[in-house]
């Protein structure tokens, strides 16, 4: 068959049979390259025919020849090869695989394999994603309650410190609202959800950092010691935190620079608490007295109206469930004013319960705090103590209030029994006397009062009263409640005493700390403080370690009492724990003490002197007043016997640190006798010229001499 196309020889149909049985066979293979048409392939070795009509047979072979468009004739490499503008060799597989992603027919898993280098995810840095996205949240919606689900749910409580130092690095950069926010929400979280020694473990972090935030925070030294102090107002860090952190830096860091501020310039300030607590604008929520205001208030509205739901929503509103406790407190002691509503109070407490609203914790709690302070209020309410023991019973028996708070009520460690009258009376007097003492820091008044109660036997009940009372107020009444245990000592208090009273607060320690978070660190502090006052001794501590039971909470305390004692330059420090001195230095004091005298000594005038000991504000150190005066007074001037005379008479000097400063002197004779020669026989002088001075209270205090 001839055409103007030329024809097919025998050999070219061959050649077409055979190449659309491979088209078929490659189209199902993954890695076949692009396919081509029969009629390509056959292109290329299809020759044109001559014009006689005959195919060529001489010159070139057939299968050998390619006739391009232009007519010119393309010689080709064997099996059709290659060679420029050809296809390249049938079946040639060895080019780079091509996959059109477009075909109908693509499938993904032809494409070939290629292996991704990845690095395995940190759990850490996972952690510090979320926690920037929680506090960014918290600084936006300012929602305690929801930023507490957050971290629960968040989980890897290992990594709890690092959210502390990443809250308050955030909070540093932003505005006071933000760090006033910082530090509600690490005291709401407190014991909660994140505990004391991981607090603390994060407040290191940010210590350790503080060269860093300093390069893009100017004032970051300043500020986190405003955070440190506010941590330690809010009882959330021990004040014990200061030294222990101090010792792991150098004293060119920005770190120790911050502790040293934290401690110098806020927390030694007269009325600390309040100026830290105020320095960012005051907090915004609302503070404890409001929220015990609010809860009142709700109270008495429950009675009148008597609808269980809308009380339950308020005090859901109020987003304290921390506080719950003194929800149940205050609710027991409205059920006792007002027995009528006893019964609602009882169905509002037990809808509470039930709802899942108020925990068993802090229903416990609050039935618990209301068993210790059943004394006091039963100055209001006469019968307070016979009503709560009917109230317990039926909270018991109606499943809201777990049976194990049925127990004997009484205090542990106390008199109980035929005494338990007598004992129940004394509380009570002393509970008003030490309320007096803290409104008008009379000391003299108050020995009076207890010289007339006639019951010394009870003298350890009256120092855990004491302390008891101090630890849930301001600093302002822990100090004074140390400098009248300095007073009471010797006079009308034996060592005895204390360490009996202090063994009686070591027992109920963990019963303290229900109602007061950091009870433990200012039991230590209270401890560490008797001992730098010379009230108790050294060894005073282990005898009270050997009478409290191994591995308890009381036994701990005295362990911390006895290191914070054993630091360095624990004397300072401790002195000044509550903000009882002005933020000097012990030798500023010193030398300042040492000023006066010489300046009294050049003529000075007796009242003078006497305001510029009232103006050095350390009564606790006036012991070493008496000491320096003295030691003038050996070497060559009698005229200081009259100061003291006069600072006695005053009550600028009590008579304990009158009796502590000659006792300084007594024991130091040996080293004294170095520089003033016949010490001891000057000594006995001093106390013969009192003898004669025996004018008004000078009598007094020779007696001590």
């Amino acid at each position: 068959m001839a055409s103007s196309e030329g024809f097919l020889t025998e050999e070219q149909r061959e050649l077409l049979k055979i190449a659309t049985q491979n088209a078929e066979v490659l189209s199902s293979s993954p890695k076949s390259p692009t396919l081509k048409s029969p009629k390509s392939l056959l292109s290329e070795r299809q020759v044109k025919a001559p014009a006689g009509g005959k195919a060529a047979t001489a010159g070139i072979a057939v299968r050998h020849v390619r006739r391009s468009h232009s007519g010119k004739v393309v010689r080709v490499k064997k099996d059709g090869a290659g060679g420029k503008g050809t296809w390249g060799k049938l079946l040639d597989t060895d080019g780079e695989s091509r996959i059109d992603r477009n075909d109908p027919n693509y499938d993904s898993g032809e494409e070939p394999y290629q292996l991704v280098g990845s690095t395995l995810s940190d759990p850490l840095d996972e952690y510090k994603k979320a926690v920037v996205s929680i506090v960014e949240e918290y600084f936006s919606t300012g929602d305690v309650e929801l930023t507490a689900s957050d971290l629960r749910e968040l989980g890897s409580s290992e990594y709890l410190p690092y959210f502390v130092k990443r809250l308050v690095s955030m909070a540093m950069d932003r505005h006071d609202k933000e760090k006033e926010m910082a530090s509600v929400l690490l005291s709401a979280l407190y014991a909660d959800v994140i505990s004391s020694a991981q607090i603390s473990q994060g407040f290191v972090m940010l210590l350790e950092a503080a060269d860093d935030l300093a390069v893009d925070i100017l004032d970051a030294v300043d500020v986190i010691a405003l955070f440190i102090a506010r941590s330690v107002v809010d009882d959330i860090l021990p004040p014990a935190f200061l030294t222990r952190a101090k010792k792991t830096f150098s004293e060119t860091s920005k770190g120790y620079q911050a502790i040293q501020t934290a401690e110098k310039s806020y927390l030694s300030a007269p009325h600390h608490a309040e100026l830290v607590e105020r320095r960012w604008g005051g907090s915004t929520h609302i503070t404890v007295e409001e929220v015990k205001k609010k809860i009142a208030e709700l109270l008495r509205e429950y009675v009148e109206s008597g609808d269980t739901l809308e009380a339950c929503r308020c005090i859901r509103e109020l987003s304290v469930s921390f506080f719950h406790h003194e929800v149940v407190k205050r609710a027991l002691v409205l059920a006792m004013e007002i027995q009528t509503a006893e019964p609602l109070i009882l169905k509002l407490l037990k809808e509470a319960s039930e709802e899942g609203l108020i925990s068993s914790s802090q229903m416990a709690k609050g039935f618990d705090r209301l068993d210790k302070s059943l004394d006091d209020l039963a100055l209001d309410i006469p019968s307070a103590k016979c009503l709560f023991q009917s109230l317990v019973p039926k909270a018991i028996s109606e499943g809201w209030l777990d049976e194990s708070f049925l127990k004997p009520f009484g205090e542990n460690g106390e008199v109980e029994g035929k005494d338990d009258e007598k004992v129940k009376r004394y509380k009570e007097e002393v509970v008003t006397i030490i309320h007096e003492y803290f409104l008008s820091d009379d000391i003299p008044e108050l020995i009076r009062s207890l010289e007339d109660l006639r019951a010394p036997e009870f003298n350890p009940i009256f120092l855990k009263k004491l302390i008891t009372l101090a630890m849930d107020r301001k600093n302002r009444e822990k100090e004074m409640a140390s400098v009248l245990l300095s007073a009471l000592h010797i006079e009308i208090f034996s060592t005895e005493d204390i360490v009996d009273g202090f063994v009686m607060l070591l027992e109920s320690a963990e019963d303290t700390a229900l109602d007061i978070l950091d009870a433990s660190n200012e039991l230590a502090l209270f401890l560490a403080r008797a001992v730098i006052d010379d009230v108790l001794a050294p060894l005073n501590l282990e005898e009270m370690a050997t009478k409290l039971p191994p591995n308890c909470s009381g036994s701990e305390t005295v362990h911390v009492a006895r290191s914070l004692v054993a630091a360095r330059h624990a004397g300072e420090r401790i002195l000044r724990c509550w903000g009882g001195g002005t933020g000097w230095a012990v030798e500023d004091a010193k030398d300042k003490i040492i000023k006066l005298l010489e300046e009294y000594e050049t003529g000075g005038v007796v009242s003078e002197a006497c305001q510029c000991i009232r103006d050095l504000g350390m009564p606790f150190f006036n012991h070493e007043v008496v000491k320096k005066a003295l030691v003038m007074a050996m070497e060559k001037n009698d005229r200081m016997l009259d100061l003291l005379q006069e600072c006695f008479s005053e009550g600028l000097i009590t008579i304990n640190q009158m009796t502590k400063g000659f006792a300084r002197i007594k024991d130091g004779l040996d080293d004294l006798a170095l520089d003033i020669p016949n010490a001891e026989e000057k000594y006995k002088l001093l106390r013969r010229a009192c003898q004669e001075k025996r004018v008004g209270a000078a009598f007094f205090w020779f007696r001590y001499c």
